[in-house]
């Protein structure tokens, strides 16, 4: 079974102690949770401490508080006495916890890309062996397999060893090419109807996603945009304040606007993930909007299609993340895949994570 992250009952016994860093953690899923509230993500820590005993008489929240403060976690609010608001360094440590959380703990690479099909005279190495040929460099050359060939072919004679050209065994290096992501959010009010909070995690695998690319693959673009009745981008650092609206669901504005972001990107790779939860049910015509929630509005859904068929055109491939289960949500999915020939996948919001990071690396051995 694919590994993913997973929502359950918080278990204060699995903290190690009640200091600075285990509060911190809570902290910062809380934050994540009531968009950027420090106020409010607090009270609930409140709560959350007289119900388990989170501190005690040599550590409490008022100590913790004036903590998150030195260390640049937090700050005061210059709007609202008493307030506060959090830094970029509590952004930063979100998406990292995200990463952590979605993820699992992935090593630093140096110069992060993407690899393509294609073996030669890249930069990065693969696992595979071959022949020395004319022109591979010499850091190309693997010494321990080379140095055991040769001690096979010649024997294994102190003062005789030899090493010829045709011992030599070189590791092929692999062709790069920078990728172009643009990650589509659903904000409308659906993401947080029928008694399930489907934002947060659609946030945290944005900002997962986001430390991943920074982290592992700098050459490469991620542009996030979110989209209700209209669509439009926000930055990476947003992400943590990110709420749901009293919107309908315009996925044309979402999709017309991250075909326009990848436009502006020459680079030979580009995708685009969508993280949705219902049907397109909104169209704007000037400066009205064409709404229709009942059903599935053939409108809507055939200027939906257009685009996926004008993605198709330009080689931009769509994965959608449909996180419902309805029958004809499905089958109008399918549709919109088989127009695309993109991906498409029906998750819950427990392996959600997972399944976007799984095809970012599938898709980045792709070159166009």
């Amino acid at each position: 079974m694919a590994a993913g992250f997973r929502f359950r009952d918080f278990v204060p016994e699995d903290l190690p102690d009640k200091g600075f860093e285990s509060l911190l953690k809570i902290f910062m899923q809380l934050i994540t949770i009531t968009s950027g509230d420090v106020g409010e993500a607090l009270s609930w820590l409140s709560e959350l401490d007289k119900q388990y005993g989170l501190t005690d008489d040599d550590y409490g929240i008022g100590a913790f508080i004036e903590d998150l403060k030195k260390k640049g976690y937090i700050d005061d609010d210059p709007q609202k006495a008493g307030a506060f608001n959090i830094t970029a360094k509590s952004e930063q440590q979100i998406r990292k916890s995200a990463l952590e959380e979605i993820f699992g703990k992935l090593k630093k690479s140096g110069q992060g890309n993407h690899r393509t099909p294609h073996t030669g005279q890249g930069d990065e190495q693969s696992t595979d062996m071959r022949e020395f040929r004319f022109g591979d460099s010499l850091d190309q050359i693997s010494m321990t397999e080379s140095i055991r060939n040769a001690q096979l072919n010649h024997g294994l004679g102190g003062e005789d060893f030899m090493l010829t050209e045709g011992d030599l065994e070189v590791r092929e290096n692999e062709h790069k090419s920078q990728t172009s992501t643009v990650l589509m959010i659903d904000i409308s009010h659906s993401m947080i109807l029928y008694g399930e909070d489907r934002i947060t995690p659609a946030k945290k695998v944005a900002m997962a996603l986001a430390e991943l690319v920074k982290q592992k693959y700098p050459k490469d673009f991620l542009d996030v945009l979110v989209f209700g009745n209209d669509a439009w981008q926000i930055e990476v650092k947003d992400l943590p304040y990110l709420q749901v609206g009293p919107y309908h669901t315009n996925t044309v504005a979402g999709l017309e606007l991250a075909l326009d972001l990848l436009r502006k990107r020459k680079t030979p790779n580009k995708q685009i993930f969508m993280i949705t939860d219902g049907k397109p049910t909104c169209l704007k015509e000037g400066t009205s909007y064409y709404k229709n929630s009942f059903g599935l509005d053939r409108k809507v859904v055939n200027k939906t299609l257009n685009l996926a068929a004008a993605a198709r055109r330009l080689k931009v491939p769509i994965t959608t993340f449909m996180i419902a289960t309805d029958p004809y949500l499905q089958q109008f999915v399918e549709e919109f895949t088989q127009v695309n020939q993109g991906k498409a996948y029906y998750s819950s919001l427990k392996g959600l994570g997972h399944l976007i990071f799984e095809d970012y690396k599938r898709n980045r051995r792709k070159s166009v």
